[in-house]
């Protein structure tokens, strides 16, 4: 505990990617109107959101609710300093999202075995084969045109087949990535799948991967779930120990269907809240936000986990 208490570090600033459009509208079984979609979105830039995974190159036979993720992304890629960035699960859907002109491509490995199978039935190696493949391709585009990619380990702490997963577990599948990805600007997300993480754990375990794997150059961030109630806390946690971008979506709305349990991500209002607190500047306005939130909320059979929705507007300053 001392040793984490070491290098704690009051950050100044941390940047926000909203992953509602993806992540959250993806946990909505029945299709959701592009319109209604691009509203939600359109509040969601209005309150000061610059960082936006705008959807997924899926099969829309696979999930039917991102069959408009190319639509979307073509109505707001020319908003001035918004960044969008897409889900792509093997190298079609990344060939697919690169037609359409996405330049920050998403990509997802879950640590555990277990679950890596449940969730795209293949194996760990196998996604970091496919890994390689999209690697390639994104090298195959030189210069500024070459676009970023992001890698969310899934399971980074926990399993909700197998429990507890180590820092060395994380660590193993990260060397290997990053051998894969060499020469491509790089983030890392350490994702709480299952929500069960503590604050001091996502201390550890950034402090640890980071003293592994910093020299690497990669950008450290953190995806959270709320379902034991530590969302905001892990990324408090997260930030003072090495990651300086956060996921979360407005209004909690989402879930994992392979991970039994699991609630929605941590909601980017409490999260905002909470940073204005210790005011660290995220670019938000927390007023408009919830806004957005209400709008996101309302959307018929979502799944949300917002605490400070709940709480009268007159008393949130």
């Amino acid at each position: 505990m001392s040793e984490i208490s070491s290098v704690v570090r009051k950050a100044s600033r941390v940047e926000i990617v909203e992953v509602a459009p993806r992540d959250g509208f993806q946990s909505i079984s029945n299709p959701l109107p592009t319109a209604d979609k691009a509203r939600c979105i359109e509040a969601l830039i209005h309150a000061g959101v610059r960082r936006i995974e705008i959807g997924s190159f899926v099969s829309p036979k696979a999930i039917p609710q991102m069959a408009d993720t190319a639509d979307l992304f073509r109505q707001f890629c020319d908003v001035p300093g918004l960044r969008l960035s897409a889900l792509v699960p093997n190298l079609r859907g990344a060939d697919n999202a690169l037609e359409a002109g996405v330049n920050e491509l998403v990509y997802v490995v879950s640590v555990s075995e277990t679950h890596n199978q449940k969730n795209v039935r293949q194996s760990v190696d196998a996604s970091l084969d496919g890994l390689a493949n999209i690697a390639q391709r994104v090298r195959e585009h030189a210069g500024e045109s070459r676009p970023a990619m992001r890698l969310d380990l899934g399971t980074s702490f926990d399993c909700p087949y197998d429990g507890l997963v180590s820092w060395q577990q994380v660590s193993a599948v990260l060397e290997k990535a990053l051998q894969l990805t060499q020469g491509i600007n790089l983030e890392v997300a350490f994702c709480d799948t299952t929500g069960r993480a503590t604050p001091w754990q996502v201390a550890d375990y950034f402090l640890n991967l980071q003293r592994m794997h910093g020299k690497s150059g990669i950008a450290w961030a953190f995806h959270g779930h709320d379902t034991y109630g530590m969302g905001v806390a892990n990324a408090l946690f997260a930030i003072q120990h090495g990651a300086t971008v956060l996921d979360a979506s407005a209004a909690g709305l989402g879930g994992c269907p392979f991970a039994p349990g699991a609630t929605g991500n941590t909601a980017t209002e409490d999260l905002v809240y909470a940073l204005n607190g210790a005011n660290i500047q995220c670019g938000i306005d927390l007023n408009q936000l919830l806004e957005a939130a209400d709008l996101i909320a309302s959307l018929p059979g979502g799944q949300t986990a917002s605490h400070l929705r709940h709480v009268p507007r007159q008393r949130i300053a």
